[in-house]
Formats: C-alpha cells, structure tokens, sequence
C-alpha cells in the first residue's frame, strides 16, 4: 500500500479491511513524512505496532 491510499483509508467513514501479515488491523495513525503507520493489531487496543505503509495490504483490491 502507498502512503496515499493509507491515509485515505484511515479518513474514510467506510470500514475497509486492511492487513498487516495477513492478520486484520485499524489504522490508527499515519506519519506522512517517514511512511509509516501505527495500527491496532485484531481486536486487542493494547497491541499496536507502528509498520512501513508497503506492508499494509487493502483486502479485495
């Protein structure tokens, strides 16, 4: 995924599916400047990892 689309997917009201080494993940927040991403990992608010955005993969694209 590019910096782009991740932004994009964290602003929508829409619920788009992304994930991080085939495990579902919420974006949480997006650093535009170094092209990262820190996203909640399943449902467990306590598991948060901050990636590279070209590890995110959008499911059904």
């Amino acid at each position: 995924m590019d910096i782009t689309r991740a932004k994009d997917i964290y602003a929508s009201k829409d619920k788009i599916a992304v994930h991080l080494d085939g495990e579902p993940v919420w974006i949480e927040h997006v650093d535009s400047d170094n092209g990262m991403a820190t996203v909640q990992v399943g449902s467990r608010p306590t598991n948060t990892q901050t990636v590279g955005v070209e590890r995110l993969e959008e499911q059904g694209k």
